[in-house]
Formats: C-alpha cells, sequence, structure tokens
C-alpha cells in the first residue's frame, strides 16, 4: 500500500519515470519534488509547503503548482503554501501578504470563496 501512495504522489509530481532513483541520482528541482511527495504521503489534512518551487524552473513550478492544486481539490488537504512568486501565488485560492509586519488578503485571479 505504501508503496503504491508513492507511486502515486511520485507520478503526479512528474517523478512517475524516478520511482527507483536513489537521491542523488535526481536533480535539486527532483528531489524538491520528492520531498512534497513524502509530505503528502500520510494523507496529511493541512500541507505546509515553505518555498516548494524555490530551486524550480518556471516550467516545472508552475506544473508543481496545479500539482499541489489538484491535490488539494481532490484529496481535502489544506495547502498553505510560502512563496515569494506572486504571478504563481496569484492561481491559489485564496493569497495573504506580509506587508509592514501586516498580514493582508490579497485578490488572487481564482478566488472560490
Amino acid at each position: 500500500e505504501a508503496r503504491r501512495r508513492a507511486t502515486e504522489q511520485l507520478t503526479a509530481l512528474g517523478l512517475g519515470q524516478r520511482v527507483t532513483h536513489q537521491p542523488a541520482q535526481l536533480s535539486g528541482g527532483e528531489q524538491q519534488r520528492v520531498a512534497i511527495a513524502r509530505a503528502l504521503a500520510n494523507s496529511p489534512r493541512l500541507l505546509l509547503a515553505d518555498e516548494p518551487t524555490g530551486n524550480l524552473d518556471p516550467v516545472t513550478s508552475q506544473a508543481v503548482f496545479e500539482a499541489l492544486r489538484e491535490l488539494a481539490k481532490t484529496t481535502g488537504v489544506a495547502a498553505l503554501i510560502a512563496t515569494h512568486n506572486m504571478e504563481l501565488a496569484g492561481h491559489m485560492d485564496r493569497v495573504f501578504a506580509l506587508k509592514d509586519g501586516h498580514l493582508e488578503q490579497r485578490a488572487a485571479e481564482s478566488q472560490t470563496y
């Protein structure tokens, strides 16, 4: 069961073909996506992600954000994602920003509330 779930998570993050590889055989971005898959492995109710795409190229960053959104929708996990990439953040359901030490809500392209 654990292997099946791991393979599903890795495939959802674009790493299905790398399931049998060791960490040293993966790029930094691939290792980061493995960390996301590991965080989701036990079906948490809340996922905390600090710059989950910080070391990824723009195309892979977009793919990872889309995968996180899809996983959140299909599994019901709430995802709190910290990022400096406001373009990607704008695609999330809710966006908050720290400004002068205060937390404020910002408009997001896909607001659903």
